[in-house]
């Protein structure tokens, strides 16, 4: 049995906005827009897909997920950049192996994770 990572599906009440969040602070790509106002990202290597709640959607729908990690090796200038543009950090830490790491706030109350490369 193979598996592979297809996406990770964001769902927000402003798709358009919460995409732009992704360009501008995390370097993703816009890949389309679709026909209902929902996007699809590549974050370097990952597709995201962003939407609004779906009409025809049966299960339970929820905004948000609970945190996407990526590595990096400019930790230092990331934290920054999110400092300028005054988005919320939740914490900066260290965890195994010694890595700092920075947690902090996407749209839709969606925790992002910056991961020091060593």
């Amino acid at each position: 049995m193979t598996f592979k990572m297809n996406h990770v599906h964001l769902k927000t009440e402003d798709p358009e906005a919460t995409a732009q969040f992704y360009v501008d602070t995390l370097g993703a790509k816009i890949l389309s827009k679709n026909a209902t106002g929902g996007y699809r990202l590549d974050l370097h290597g990952l597709t995201l897909n962003v939407s609004r709640f779906l009409e025809a959607q049966t299960r339970a729908q929820k905004y948000g997920m609970e945190h996407i990690a990526i590595d990096t090796d400019e930790l230092d200038d990331l934290v920054a950049k999110l400092k300028t543009r005054g988005i919320h950090i939740l914490e900066q830490t260290v965890v195994s192996g010694d890595r700092r790491v920075c947690f902090f706030e996407g749209p839709d109350g969606v925790q992002l994770e910056f991961i020091e490369m060593k």
